[in-house]
């Protein structure tokens, strides 16, 4: 290495350690993906009765699986538990009804309901797939309840105008869809009921609960979420115990500090920017469009809640379909908060190596108009799938809706999403050549690169499946990009951009912010990575995923109560020095409002996907509650109370450099932060989490099937907490969205301000050293 570059500026061991943990985490994974390749439910050439005639064929369950996609089915209800939050999980919906069709064929026979249950819990439980035939045997009764269930998707999946009251479901007219979406149901229901070979419970450890079928708690939940608890509160009691003894962080260790030095903050309206910086304007207007279109879909989604078959009366639903607005609510919170990190990697760049090459912002306006047209045209694509304008025979896959959640863009936008990626990528990569020529691999500039290098990485992972694959194996990666991406590199990348935030404005010193952003690295590989596989514990992958999930998820928690412990220390310890206007949002301090959602991300952060998250977690409760609104309760405290509010941080810390600091922009930051707070709050303990409680509750006491019905959401009590979210709902959008909108505008009207001569960027801050200014 050359001498002319900046040593680590601290341990190298931090780097060693970080560097084995990323890989025993990996190494884990791959293990565990050749595993649930090889050990994945089977899905057999042929289904028959027990004459041998044929009732459906591997064909037929894979063609039920593309119009599930296509019609965009995981956004109507669930699969395996996985999907929307109102409309049934059609896996428990056929299982139960299956159990009671198969229960009447043999009471008309002559049996005793006493036998006839027992029977089909025998035949339910019995696991007939002959792997050398590759041919799947269905009794009498499993036959008779085919046929009964097709019957009823018929009728439930029948024209608009038959489904007044209901959540009407996507119109189905042609027979063969739908006995080819009742055969793609038929096999999850099999897989969630046939025991896996070699063990007692089924492919899905005996989820859904459903007593007529034989599926109740397996032994290895109830024994891996009491080893879950061990590893949060041991794991816990470690963490703090080496922190207290070793001084990990070293807050207080103020020897290079210079107590006559004072940090004076530059105004905004001091600091020039680069040409690539006021570029990021168009970026943030965008971020403010979809987080506006964001939250009124959100609206519409609360509202479907109340009134199934309408908005207030209008018929909505005939041109937006519950599917269409929950899909495009999702699609634009991964849009308008990724958005904000492609505008905010852009912003800071220059301030880290101090220039900008040439022609950087036009490569900046090239990547935005690129991300436009993938915006649009991923969600025109959706629309079109979903209205049925994409046939069958149609590119549906890829220029439509793949219609896996999270991943519900065609396959083209998909790529071309991740190409854009990877061209911000290189746009950072350029900007920062100068600085990361000086620098140590394992410097903070370093660790920025790599964490951005990560976001379109394990996003491409999302596309290691084809079209016609097994649920589990898609179900496995897809949560590559919901996990890994969403919860755990999108998460180093926010922690390395906080720290950095608060380097270049002189908070906190370099040697801190790097120790800090390592302990994440640390902490996130250890339980993040393969703790992913907890939200496989019921999707056919084999019970080793949800021992090594549940184990290892529990220990998502620790680095959160950690970071927010050390949140608090740091605060208290910018107040002995002080440096009250650096530590904590004090009026004189022009970036208050972005630290105050710096702050509130800390909260979130711990609150949504700690607590909230380990909540769910545990083998024990997911078992009764997957799907349910405390899973809900979970993906907003932790989607839009980290992400979003991050987003938002970026927003108001960029916004200040170019809107000036006048009543109406202090005025609108501060109703954004204290509306979309409250407003958030109010979602989660007015609405989610007492309605989540409530189907938990019915869900134990009734059939999971049940508590996922829609005379469930119809009872006077749920539907009273529904309406009850309507005043936070306003909150938010009014008082929260409109003023970033509004800002947003302004940031527009205002991009020429503080234009820099040349492509140099300057600092935000300056030190004086009696009386001194230093750059």
């Amino acid at each position: 290495m050359s001498s002319s570059r900046i040593p680590m500026v601290i341990s190298p061991r931090w780097l060693q350690w970080a560097i084995v943990t990323f890989l025993f985490g990996f190494v884990v994974l791959g293990i565990l993906a050749c595993i649930v390749h090889e050990q994945r439910p089977p899905i057999p050439a042929r289904v028959t009765d027990a004459g041998g005639a044929i009732l459906f064929t591997g064909a037929d369950v894979m063609t039920g699986q593309g119009i599930f996609q296509r019609r965009g089915l995981m956004q109507f209800g669930t699969l395996f538990g996985h999907g929307a939050y109102l409309g049934p999980d059609f896996t428990a919906q056929y299982l139960h009804g299956a159990a009671l069709a198969a229960t009447r064929f043999y009471q008309a026979g002559g049996m005793s309901p006493d036998d006839a249950r027992a029977r089909v819990l025998r035949e339910f439980k019995a696991n007939r797939y002959d792997a050398a035939a590759d041919t799947l045997p269905f009794t009498p009764g499993q036959a008779a309840a085919f046929a009964a269930e097709e019957a009823f998707y018929r009728t439930w999946f029948a024209p608009s105008a038959q489904q007044h009251g209901l959540l009407r479901p996507p119109a189905l007219t042609d027979p063969a869809e739908v006995h080819a979406l009742t055969a793609y149901f038929a096999w999850a229901a099999w897989t969630a009921a046939a025991t896996r070979p070699g063990t007692v419970y089924s492919y899905t450890n005996n989820w859904p609960p459903e007593p007529l079928a034989g599926n109740v708690l397996t032994a290895p939940a109830f024994l891996w979420s009491m080893f879950s608890l061990i590893a949060l509160l041991g794991g816990i009691g470690l963490v703090f115990f080496l922190v207290g003894r070793y001084n990990v962080l070293g807050w207080h260790h103020a020897a290079d500090e210079v107590p006559e030095r004072r940090l004076r903050f530059r105004p905004p309206e001091e600091v020039r920017l680069s040409p690539a910086q006021r570029a990021t304007v168009w970026y943030f207007l965008v971020v403010a469009g979809l987080f506006l279109a964001q939250g009124l879909l959100g609206g519409v989604n609360a509202h479907y809640h109340v009134e199934p078959g309408g908005f207030y009366g209008f018929d909505i639903a005939h041109w937006l379909p519950y599917n269409l607005s929950r899909m495009w609510h999702l699609q634009l919170a991964i849009f308008f908060v990724s958005a904000s990190f492609l505008a905010m990697g852009i912003f800071i760049v220059p301030m880290i190596a101090r220039r900008e090459p040439k022609h950087q912002d036009k490569l900046a306006v090239a990547l935005f108009v690129a991300v436009v047209i993938v915006v649009i045209g991923s969600l025109l694509g959706e629309a079109f799938s979903l209205h049925n304008l994409i046939g069958a025979s149609g590119p549906w896959f890829w220029v439509g809706a793949q219609g896996w959640e999270y991943l519900d863009l065609g396959r083209l936008w998909q790529a071309l999403l991740t190409v854009g990626l990877f061209i911000w990528v290189f746009i950072l990569v350029r900007g920062m050549r100068s600085r990361l020529a000086g620098e140590h691999p394992g410097n903070l500039p370093y660790l920025l690169l790599y964490s951005a290098l990560s976001i379109p990485v394990f996003y491409a992972v999302g596309m290691v499946f084809g079209r016609n694959v097994n649920f589990a194996v898609m179900d496995f990666w897809r949560f590559w990009v919901v996990h890994l991406w969403v919860e755990d590199f999108l998460e180093l990348f926010t922690t390395i951009m906080v720290a950095y935030i608060f380097v270049l404005l002189g908070v906190v010193r370099t040697s801190t912010a790097t120790r800090v952003v390592y302990l994440d690295i640390l902490l996130y590989s250890v339980g993040g990575v393969i703790g992913t596989m907890h939200h496989l514990y019921f999707s056919g992958a084999p019970a080793v995923h949800m021992a090594l999930g549940a184990f290892f998820s529990a220990m998502e928690v620790i680095p959160l109560t950690l970071l927010t412990f050390e949140a608090w220390r740091f605060m208290q310890l910018g107040k002995e020095r002080g440096l009250e206007a650096a530590a904590l949002p004090a009026p004189g301090f022009p970036h208050k409002w972005a630290v105050m959602f710096l702050i509130a991300v800390g909260v979130w952060n711990f609150l949504g996907a700690g607590v909230f998250g380990f909540l769910i977690n545990l083998p024990v409760v997911s078992y009764f509650e997957i799907g349910t609104q405390f899973t809900a309760n979970h993906a907003h405290g932790a989607m839009m109370g980290v992400y979003g509010m991050l987003a938002m941080g970026f927003f108001m810390f960029a916004a200040r450099y170019f809107i000036p600091p006048d009543k109406g922009s202090e005025r609108a930051m501060a109703w954004a932060f204290w509306s979309l707070n409250i407003g958030l709050a109010w979602m989660l303990f007015v609405n989610l989490i007492p309605a989540g409680a409530l189907q938990l509750y019915d869900s134990v006491l009734h059939g999971y099937w049940h508590a996922r019905d829609a005379a469930f959401f119809a009872q006077p009590l749920m539907r009273t907490i529904e309406w009850l979210r309507f005043p936070g709902d306003i909150l938010f959008i009014v008082g929260g969205i409109l003023p970033v909108v509004y800002l947003a505008l302004r940031m527009v009207w205002h991009r020429r301000r503080n234009a820099a001569p040349g492509a140099d960027a300057e600092d935000f801050t300056q030190f004086y050293d009696g009386g001194t200014a230093e750059g």
